[in-house]
This record gives structure tokens, C-alpha cells and sequence, in this order.
């Protein structure tokens, strides 16, 4: 069976995966454009603040590392040993984005 994107991109506006039912039309396409649009002009909470910008880059590295040990051990519990690895080396990366995050956050509070 051809994948969901194979069968979008043949024209099949009506993908069925596993138990999500996308249907892909022109419209949705658009909406999901300009949302990105939107988001990518969006800065924060009515800021340019770019300590403000550290600190949430900082606060989601360290969340993600957090919710990436219960995803490792629900894989260890599933004895998929390639997607437990995988999330740890993801954990590895969060955190460092962790640590770095809050070293230049340091830098630039003690100017």
C-alpha cells in the first residue's frame, strides 16, 4: 500500500493512516500556510525581548529532556531498545540545549 504522503501527492485528497483520516484539499493547505506565517511572525507574548527569547528556548530544551525520560521508558518497557536510544540521544541534544541556553542567558544578565 502506497504511503499516506504517496497518495496525497498522486491527487487522493482522502488519506487514510493507521487511525488519523486526513483529507487534504486546497483550502486547509491555505489555512495551514498561513498559520505558519503567522507563527513564524510571532515573537512571544508581545515581545522582541531577546533574553526573553533565551529563556523560553532554555525552559523547552530542559522540558523536552524531562518528557523524553518518560518516553524512553515507556520503550524500555516495550523492549524497543533502537526508539529507547534513540530518545536518549534527542534527551542528550535537549539538554546541552539546556545547559548552553542558560550559560549565555548568565553571560549576558552579568554585563
Amino acid at each position: 500500500m502506497p504511503s499516506v504522503a504517496a497518495r496525497a501527492a498522486a491527487g487522493n485528497n482522502d488519506v487514510q493512516g493507521g487511525q488519523a483520516r486526513v483529507v487534504v484539499t486546497d483550502h486547509s493547505l491555505t489555512f495551514i500556510k498561513e498559520h505558519h506565517d503567522r507563527q513564524r511572525q510571532w515573537t512571544g507574548p508581545g515581545t522582541t525581548d531577546k533574553d526573553y527569547n533565551i529563556i523560553w528556548f532554555t525552559e523547552v530544551c530542559l522540558s523536552n529532556a524531562l518528557r523524553l525520560e518518560t518516553y524512553i521508558c515507556d520503550a524500555e518497557r516495550a523492549g524497543d531498545s533502537e526508539l529507547a536510544e534513540f530518545f536518549r540521544k534527542a534527551q542528550a541534544d535537549s539538554r546541552k540545549g539546556g545547559v548552553q541556553g542558560k550559560a549565555l542567558l548568565k553571560s549576558r544578565l552579568d554585563r
